[in-house]
């Protein structure tokens, strides 16, 4: 059977050619005579196995010998917990909420100290990213005050299709950021940050593992609650290689294919400059169509996410169902907003992006006197 155009929000679309070695890997790693999924994570033969998906997500981010790097389990959400476990100090910390999980870790913050909201975009549903000199200038009077132990950001939101172009100006305030669905979709400065997680669902691997990069600075004195779980103190964490209890070792193993996979197709540069041609196929189709209409603002369109929808639920729910009969799945929009979505990363080819765009000017075409309301 033929591959579908995958363009689920995550678990994602992963590149053909890191399933096919997965594959050809599967009952026999490398004449060892067992899968990854069989090998004790003790094992010399796992060690470097993770050993050398650090290196390779090393050399793509030039992550500098100051940071450690962790795969965990949880999930992007159990760092929501995680981040104010670890980095909360002084009590208080700031959050600029621009979309559902930037709200759920906001929220989860606030049961461990004061979760000072800076700035939000849900007086328009979530369609833009708040001024940077509105933040900026609320982020220096915060620091100036009582103080903030971070900076919080969710940079790119999937469910709204909305995406930072521009970082906050936090000065000696860590900015700490979830970066799960741009993560390795374009260069990204890690020493601006003092810490980043990613799920690694979206663009780095499979589901199940998420990549924490933290300074060494902030967690060199443990967590900032005794009563912090030991899986969630990420000073154990990193002495203990990620390897405090059983990790997801075959997770691990295809971030480490995709890692090296990214790195062959060119780098970050090189991948940046792909997932924007295809992201501007579709939001060009969306400028000069007058059926669809996207849902993000122009200045914080995502590279990852193009939501859009026609302003009637009927000819949206018409258009999913006539996409998967063409064999384009995974476009229905998330729940809380629905609408479509076609999420464009890394492994989703141009080929694919070009397959949706021929669709929906047919569905254009063949509903040309439907209604459209914004």
């Amino acid at each position: 059977m033929a591959r579908v155009h995958n363009f689920s929000a995550g678990p994602a679309a992963l590149p053909t050619s890191v399933l096919a070695e997965i594959a050809d890997e599967m009952m026999d790693y490398r004449g060892c005579g067992m899968s990854v999924l069989e090998m004790s994570h003790r094992s010399s033969m796992y060690q470097q196995i993770i050993d050398d998906a650090e290196a390779t997500l090393r050399r793509l981010l030039s992550i500098p010998d100051n940071y450690r790097v962790l795969f965990l389990q949880g999930g992007a959400t159990l760092q929501f917990a995680g981040i104010p476990m670890n980095l909360m100090r002084r009590g208080r910390a700031g959050y600029v909420v621009t979309g559902n999980f930037a709200n759920k870790a906001y929220k989860e913050a606030a049961k461990y100290g004061e979760a000072v909201l800076l700035a939000s975009s849900e007086d328009t549903n979530f369609d833009r990213i708040p001024t940077m000199a509105d933040v900026n200038a609320r982020i220096a009077a915060e620091a100036a005050g009582d103080g903030l132990d971070y900076v919080y950001i969710c940079q790119n939101n999937t469910i709204f299709g909305t995406m930072y172009h521009e970082l906050p100006a936090c000065g000696d305030v860590p900015l700490v950021a979830d970066v799960s669905s741009c993560f390795l979709s374009q260069p990204l400065d890690v020493e601006r940050y003092g810490l980043i997680y990613a799920g690694a669902q979206k663009n780095a691997g499979a589901a199940g593992v998420t990549v924490v990069i933290v300074r060494d600075g902030l967690i060199a004195d443990g967590p900032a609650f005794a009563q912090t779980p030991q899986y969630l103190d990420l000073k154990t964490q990193a002495a203990k290689g990620s390897m405090l209890n059983t990790p997801n070792t075959f997770g691990i193993y295809v971030c480490g294919k995709v890692f090296r996979w990214v790195e062959q197709t060119g780098g970050l540069a090189a991948m940046a400059e792909r997932n924007w041609a295809k992201a501007n196929l579709l939001y060009d189709l969306l400028e000069n169509s007058k059926l669809f209409h996207g849902t993000a603002q122009t200045d914080s369109r995502s590279i990852a996410n193009v939501t859009f929808r026609t302003g009637d639920a009927d000819l949206d729910a018409a258009f999913v169902a006539g996409a998967a009969e063409h064999q384009i799945q995974n476009v229905k929009g998330h729940r809380l907003v629905g609408g479509m979505r076609a999420s464009v990363y890394n492994a989703v080819t141009m080929e694919d992006v070009q397959a949706l765009a021929t669709y929906m000017k047919g569905f254009e075409a063949q509903h040309s006197l439907s209604p459209r309301s914004n």
